[in-house]
């Protein structure tokens, strides 16, 4: 599965749209407790460990969409964009894109 933050996959041409698909990934309010209990992870601005733990629900969230897009019958996404939102002291990392067969 092609994944791309760009409106076309270049070398490939579009033939068929099959619909908007969207991925979700949900961090809870243990994650923000058991990363900032760890606080001497941080380095120069960063933690690490909440690093990983973003890096983790980007990944499910892009695994969800390609995983929609395929079920769609699909073999490309493309315009991905992802988004972080709080919600609740939970923090909502959310992938949408457009499905596409390009050949």
């Amino acid at each position: 599965m092609i994944t791309t933050t760009t409106p076309s996959v270049e070398g490939y041409k579009i033939t068929d749209y099959k619909g908007i698909v969207v991925g979700e990934a949900i961090l809870g309010a243990n994650v923000f407790r058991d990363i900032f209990a760890g606080i001497t992870d941080i380095l120069g601005g960063r933690s690490g460990a909440y690093e990983q733990e973003l890096g983790k629900a980007r990944q499910i969230a892009i695994n969800e969409l390609e995983q929609r897009a395929a079920d769609l019958g699909a073999n490309a996404v493309v315009g991905v964009d992802l988004d972080y939102e709080v919600i609740n002291n939970m923090l909502m990392v959310s992938a949408s894109g457009t499905a596409v067969v390009i050949g």
